[in-house]
């Protein structure tokens, strides 16, 4: 109660303030032609929308404290539903900078520093120019990964452009001179294109690594790092690697939690040349979000290898001790060998459609009792009405026979009307015999 009571009031301050409109069908047509809008599409139903209320109105004072020119607005989809079909709006909440015609989604944490990064990148220039040493190193102290562009005009660069214009959702593009890069920084030949990650830097190579587009896809997160939902739901959406992860529980580590951790931080840089097309290592802080996934159970500690495009994953058939035991093991998920769970047959997705709508449901009595039992219960009542229709409903034809025999008097074997014997009559009658 409290907390509603809290957020009801953010909201009343924020809204008065001016850090986040709500906006209409028609506030939302208008504005978005001519300015930058960041926008929040929520249900009333949804949990999580409650929950990540405050975050957005602390996005929106930020943003105004900065003096950002981006707008940030919220609209309720239970009620524009037009506008939630025509940018096909089917999770909550869901989060879009408009820019022009052009809109983008955000997929990452649902935390104030990450969407206001977010919106600072991609409200941007797509590529950014880093003119002089010291900017060089102002840009690498605030990011753990960016992409530049090293030389002059060329059909690489417009390449590296349209791949910014592609993947700026995710992460920095910038270009730069030979003369402001680290001296530990050696190239063969410009122009070229680097990612700088990992506290090092790896280099393009068209002939091995295929097209410019494709290779920033696969080297856009670090080669290890601790992988959220959020990064899992990108690497299914877009990449093809096999996703490699230790589940572990980092509020209570255990022995056997930090040798996992520490076989796939040391595997993934031992051995990246090897597996860099092929696998993304990291770790996860928790079960919860790989059960739901995996709509099972997994261990903690544990390691899995999951299949985000197909939604299967494989698990050890023994226990891993080594990295001799680690290296057969993802070894064998990419010959074939081991055995592969889950997938997206048939049988699978029905039962991943009915797993998501029980918890769909679940989170909506959770945080709208009254308003659940209202939509789940009207429809219930309906049907229990036309079932007892149907079941009490008499004949037309065994209703006209009753009406007949009312109104028809019985005939007796002559075709006459019966004579009705009253109890009067009856007892007339043996009166009668006996004065007889």
């Amino acid at each position: 109660m409290r907390n509603m009571i809290l957020t009801a009031l953010l909201s009343v301050i924020a809204v008065v303030s001016g850090y986040v409109e709500e906006l209409d069908d028609d506030k939302f047509k208008e504005y978005r032609q001519n300015e930058l809008w960041l926008v929040e599409f929520y249900a009333p139903w949804c949990e999580y929308c409650h929950t990540f209320e405050p975050i957005w109105y602390e996005v929106g004072a930020e943003l105004k404290s900065l003096g950002s020119p981006v707008n940030v607005g919220k609209m309720d989809t239970t009620v524009h539903k037009s506008i939630a079909s025509e940018f096909n709006i089917r999770g909550y909440p869901t989060i879009k900078l408009f820019k022009g015609d052009l809109s983008f989604d955000y997929k990452g944490p649902r935390t104030k520093d990450a969407i206001i990064e977010f919106t600072n990148r991609v409200s941007g220039p797509v590529v950014r120019p880093l003119s002089s040493v010291q900017l060089f190193q102002h840009v690498m102290s605030r990011h753990d990964l960016i992409f530049v562009y090293i030389g002059g005009q060329s059909l690489l660069k417009k390449e590296y452009y349209k791949a910014a214009a592609e993947y700026i959702v995710h992460t920095y593009f910038f270009t730069a001179s030979e003369g402001i890069l680290p001296k530990a920084v050696t190239l063969q030949d410009v122009p070229v294109v680097a990612v700088f990650k990992d506290g090092t830097y790896y280099l393009y190579n068209e002939f091995v690594d295929g097209d410019l587009s494709s290779w920033i896809n696969r080297e856009r997160f670090p080669s290890y790092f601790q992988i959220d939902s959020f990064s899992l739901y990108q690497m299914g959406e877009q990449q093809s690697k096999l996703v490699a992860l230790a589940v572990v529980d980092e509020k209570n580590p255990s022995e056997e939690s930090i040798r996992y951790k520490t076989l796939m931080e040391r595997l993934s840089s031992e051995y990246r040349d090897l597996y860099k097309s092929d696998y993304q290592f990291g770790y996860v802080d928790g079960n919860e979000y790989i059960n739901g996934l995996i709509m099972g159970e997994v261990a903690i500690p544990s390691i899995i290898v999951l299949n985000m495009t197909i939604d299967g994953y494989c698990l050890p058939e023994s226990k891993i001790e080594t990295m001799e035991d680690l290296l057969h093991f993802l070894n064998s998920v990419l010959d074939g060998s081991a055995t592969l769970l889950g997938g997206n047959g048939f049988l699978q997705c029905t039962k991943r459609a009915f797993y998501k709508a029980k918890s769909t449901v679940v989170s909506m009595f959770q945080t709208a009792p009254i308003f659940s039992c209202f939509v789940c219960g009207v429809p219930a009542i309906i049907a229990v009405m036309v079932v007892w229709a149907t079941c009490t409903a008499v004949p037309a034809n065994d209703e006209k026979s009753e009406e007949g025999a009312t109104a028809s008097p019985a005939l007796d074997a002559h075709g006459k009307k019966a004579t009705e014997l009253q109890p009067d009559s009856t007892e007339k009658t043996t009166e009668a015999k006996k004065e007889d």
